[in-house]
Protein backbone atom coordinates (compact mmCIF):
# COMPACT_ATOMS: atom_id res chain seq x y z
CA UNK A 1 0.00 0.00 0.00
CA UNK A 2 1.31 3.70 -0.78
CA UNK A 3 1.16 5.66 1.42
CA UNK A 4 1.63 4.63 4.52
CA UNK A 5 4.43 6.55 6.06
CA UNK A 6 4.73 7.62 9.62
CA UNK A 7 4.73 11.13 9.62
CA UNK A 8 6.78 13.21 11.96
CA UNK A 9 5.54 14.75 15.06
CA UNK A 10 4.83 18.40 14.76
CA UNK A 11 4.88 20.79 17.55
CA UNK A 12 3.14 23.65 17.87
CA UNK A 13 3.25 26.62 19.99
CA UNK A 14 0.41 26.29 21.58
CA UNK A 15 1.77 22.58 22.69
CA UNK A 16 4.21 24.87 25.16
CA UNK A 17 4.11 24.61 28.76
CA UNK A 18 3.55 28.19 30.43
CA UNK A 19 6.31 30.16 32.12
CA UNK A 20 7.44 29.39 35.68
CA UNK A 21 6.59 33.60 35.63
CA UNK A 22 3.32 33.04 34.88
CA UNK A 23 2.17 29.83 36.53
CA UNK A 24 3.08 31.74 39.59
CA UNK A 25 1.32 34.77 38.53
CA UNK A 26 -1.59 32.89 38.42
CA UNK A 27 -1.22 30.90 41.35
CA UNK A 28 -0.40 33.93 43.08
CA UNK A 29 -3.72 35.89 41.66
CA UNK A 30 -5.67 32.66 42.76
CA UNK A 31 -4.71 32.76 45.89
CA UNK A 32 -5.21 36.92 46.76
CA UNK A 33 -8.53 35.89 45.20
CA UNK A 34 -9.81 33.75 47.68
CA UNK A 35 -8.09 35.70 50.90
CA UNK A 36 -10.25 38.60 50.08
CA UNK A 37 -13.31 36.39 49.68
CA UNK A 38 -11.56 34.75 53.16
CA UNK A 39 -11.68 38.92 54.16
CA UNK A 40 -15.40 39.26 53.21
CA UNK A 41 -17.05 36.40 54.71
CA UNK A 42 -15.21 37.59 58.07
CA UNK A 43 -16.72 40.78 57.38
CA UNK A 44 -20.10 39.89 56.51
CA UNK A 45 -20.28 37.21 59.43
CA UNK A 46 -19.99 40.39 62.20
CA UNK A 47 -21.68 43.05 60.16
CA UNK A 48 -24.59 41.54 58.95
CA UNK A 49 -27.53 40.76 61.07
CA UNK A 50 -28.82 37.65 59.83
CA UNK A 51 -29.68 34.42 61.26
CA UNK A 52 -27.00 32.17 62.63
CA UNK A 53 -27.28 29.26 59.91
CA UNK A 54 -26.34 32.11 57.61
CA UNK A 55 -23.61 33.57 59.99
CA UNK A 56 -22.54 29.46 60.62
CA UNK A 57 -22.11 29.80 56.90
CA UNK A 58 -19.66 32.91 56.48
CA UNK A 59 -18.01 31.73 59.60
CA UNK A 60 -17.39 28.17 57.69
CA UNK A 61 -16.06 30.27 54.79
CA UNK A 62 -13.17 32.30 56.51
CA UNK A 63 -12.07 29.15 58.43
CA UNK A 64 -12.13 27.25 55.49
CA UNK A 65 -10.85 29.14 52.15
CA UNK A 66 -7.22 29.59 53.71
CA UNK A 67 -6.52 26.20 53.69
CA UNK A 68 -7.78 26.06 50.14
CA UNK A 69 -6.05 29.13 49.24
CA UNK A 70 -2.51 27.71 50.26
CA UNK A 71 -3.25 24.66 48.45
CA UNK A 72 -4.10 25.96 45.38
CA UNK A 73 -0.78 28.18 45.52
CA UNK A 74 1.36 25.46 45.89
CA UNK A 75 0.18 23.31 43.38
CA UNK A 76 1.77 23.75 40.20
CA UNK A 77 0.29 24.35 36.40
CA UNK A 78 -1.06 21.14 35.28
CA UNK A 79 1.02 19.08 32.95
CA UNK A 80 4.50 20.48 34.77
CA UNK A 81 6.54 17.68 35.05
CA UNK A 82 8.42 17.29 38.67
CA UNK A 83 11.43 18.98 39.89
CA UNK A 84 14.62 17.49 38.91
CA UNK A 85 17.76 17.20 40.85
CA UNK A 86 20.85 19.51 39.77
CA UNK A 87 24.17 18.98 40.42
CA UNK A 88 25.77 21.28 43.07
CA UNK A 89 27.68 22.76 39.62
CA UNK A 90 23.98 24.37 38.84
CA UNK A 91 23.63 28.27 39.02
CA UNK A 92 23.34 29.10 42.51
CA UNK A 93 21.99 32.48 41.71
CA UNK A 94 19.04 30.76 40.55
CA UNK A 95 15.82 29.89 43.15
CA UNK A 96 16.27 25.97 43.34
CA UNK A 97 13.55 23.59 42.15
CA UNK A 98 12.31 22.25 45.31
CA UNK A 99 12.03 25.90 46.88
CA UNK A 100 9.98 27.45 44.36
CA UNK A 101 6.57 27.43 45.88
CA UNK A 102 4.88 31.30 46.89
CA UNK A 103 5.94 31.87 50.57
CA UNK A 104 8.86 29.31 50.81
Amino acid sequence: MKGWRKRPVVHQVTDAEPSLTADIRKREIGYLIKMGIRTLCLILAVVLPVPWPYRLLFIAGAVFLPYIAVIGANERGKGTPPPTFQSPEANQTEIPLHRREIGS
